[in-house]
């Protein structure tokens, strides 16, 4: 159960788990499919090739891994 504390109390509330779901597989067909429903295709998101250049692989989009909270329980 989430506990709504005051901002002074917020130490007593430090590393408690909340919202906690199974894992869930981001693979690059997740990631593309975001990428065409939002009509945004950055090159270190759907461009294996030039992003793992840079990166090592494809980074998953902030907006993509912040859709994911909705549903969490």
């Amino acid at each position: 159960m989430l506990k709504i504390v005051k901002p002074s109390e917020i130490d007593s509330v430090l590393g408690t788990e909340i919202g906690v779901s199974d894992w869930v597989t981001i693979d690059q067909e997740r990631i593309n499919k975001f990428a065409d429903a939002t009509m945004d295709h950055p090159v270190i998101t759907v461009d294996t090739g030039q992003a793992t250049a840079g990166f090592g692989s494809t980074i998953c989009d902030g907006c993509l891994s912040l859709s994911l909270v909705a549903g969490i329980p």
